[in-house]
């Protein structure tokens, strides 16, 4: 059997584990789990090719737990039943270790899939350890996530990845062949994104592909530069991966294409995204918030629309979602377009920063005890519903940063609009 290098060299105990110290250090949380034996049901949060995968099996292996290993893709709710059968078959055999069920990619379970986990995970009769590149808290059903420790993982650093290379060359059988040398790192490291697997598929890509056929009693050598690299790979790269450069550039044409109010290139890159695999929510996300950043006040409805796809395409799904996102990207794409509300509030918070904790005004602070009111908060609060129109001149910022504007409409017929309307009330306080 032909197994990749990444399997090969898969650390097989928390000591061999590369970075996630706050996890995996002496003092980490899965390391004190394991010395204690007690090991709760958790979600690793991380990025792919991290390592999630690889400490779930470790957790199994030396709680000397039984393991079973699900995906969520190819995955349903039968599967699942089915485990939990054997663990309740097995109940007798494992009342203090309990099997580890290891979910991959939890975060494409459906609401329903996710539900016929509860039952078995609160009664203990499994340890459900989830992986996830989304957000917990946005992909997993609040029940479950209550019963889970969310534990992040970080990104690989440069000398991670470094080290990660070295220790390939020096400990796995196949490369032990061959007397590689790495020259340069560059190329290598850029060309995995920072992901593990990855970048030990490149690198064994690179020396198999370098080696020559003949016979020899010494040790080919293998000389890995950046431009040997790039040749090599650029025959083997995917037009579309998920978690390389070339995701983020899609992603990127498709978010131009909306702001520069291209109907056309928006449906066509959503149209590449959608062929390779994307992640409807991800897609989504991403229109709800190019709707307030780049349309904003220009057109309210845009984040309407926007947030009402995001609820459609989690509900319903694919292939149907296309439909729905296509929709929302040429509605976005052929709307006006306002920036303000990103500008203010960036503007605000340079502010905040620059100026720092500035005191509330006396007049607009709030007053819900005696002792307050007698301190003078609240005094001479106008409110603005007794005055004509609902509005009267009145101080709401710091008086160090009194008159300072933000919030600037942008050129548009609805910020026009705005514009207008908060001249006519504000005069010359600001600069509308």
């Amino acid at each position: 059997m032909n197994i990749p290098l990444a399997e090969r060299i898969r650390p097989k105990t928390l000591q061999g584990y590369l970075s996630q110290q706050h996890l995996v250090g002496e003092t980490g949380a899965l390391t004190k789990q394991l010395q204690s034996g007690i090991i709760p049901s958790m979600l690793f949060w991380g990025p792919p090719g991290i390592g999630k995968t690889t400490l779930a099996t470790i957790i199994a292996s030396q709680s000397g737990r039984p393991f079973y290993q699900l995906s969520a893709i190819d995955s349903g709710v039968a599967a699942v039943r089915e485990i939990i059968k054997k663990a309740k078959k097995s109940d007798g055999l494992f009342t203090t270790k309990n099997p580890i069920l290891f979910i991959d990619e939890i975060h494409r379970f459906s609401k329903s899939q996710q539900d016929s986990l509860l039952s078995a995970v609160e009664k203990g009769l499994v340890t459900l350890i989830g992986a996830t590149t989304e957000n917990p808290s946005f992909e997993v059903i609040p029940a479950l996530l209550s019963r889970c420790q969310v534990y992040v993982l970080n990104s690989f650093s440069k000398k991670d990845l470094e080290d990660l290379l070295k220790r390939a060359i020096a400990m796995d059988t196949v490369l032990l062949n061959y007397d590689i040398v790495l020259q340069e790192t560059q190329a290598i490291l850029k060309l995995s994104g920072g992901d593990a697997r990855k970048l030990l598929n490149i690198l064994e890509l690179v020396v198999i592909s370098e080696i020559s056929e003949v016979q020899s009693d010494e040790k080919q050598k293998v000389v890995i530069t950046n431009q040997m690299v790039q040749h090599k790979v650029q025959k083997n790269t995917v037009l579309y991966d998920k978690t390389g450069d070339q995701h983020y550039n899609i992603v990127s044409a498709f978010i131009k294409s909306i702001r520069g109010s291209d109907p056309n290139a928006a449906v066509y890159w959503l149209a590449r995204m959608i062929e390779a695999g994307e992640d409807i929510k991800f897609i989504a996300r991403r229109l709800v918030i190019l709707a307030s950043e780049d349309i904003g006040n220009a057109n309210p409805n845009a984040l309407l629309l926007a947030n009402a796809t995001f609820q459609s395409v989690t509900s319903i799904g694919f292939p149907e979602s296309r439909i729905i996102l296509s929709q929302c990207a040429i509605y976005l794409a052929s709307s006006a377009k306002s920036n303000a509300s990103y500008e203010a509030i960036k503007k605000a918070q340079q502010q905040v920063k620059q100026s720092g904790d500035l005191s509330v005004p006396f007049s607009i602070r709030n007053a819900p005890t005696k002792l307050m009111k007698e301190l003078g908060y609240g005094d001479n609060y106008a409110y603005a519903h007794d005055y004509e129109n609902a509005f009267v001149a009145h101080e709401f910022l710091p008086e160090e940063i009194s008159g300072t504007t933000f919030y600037q409409p942008g050129n548009n017929a609805k910020e026009n609009q705005l514009k207008t309307y908060l001249k006519s009330l504000w005069k010359e306080k600001y600069d509308f």
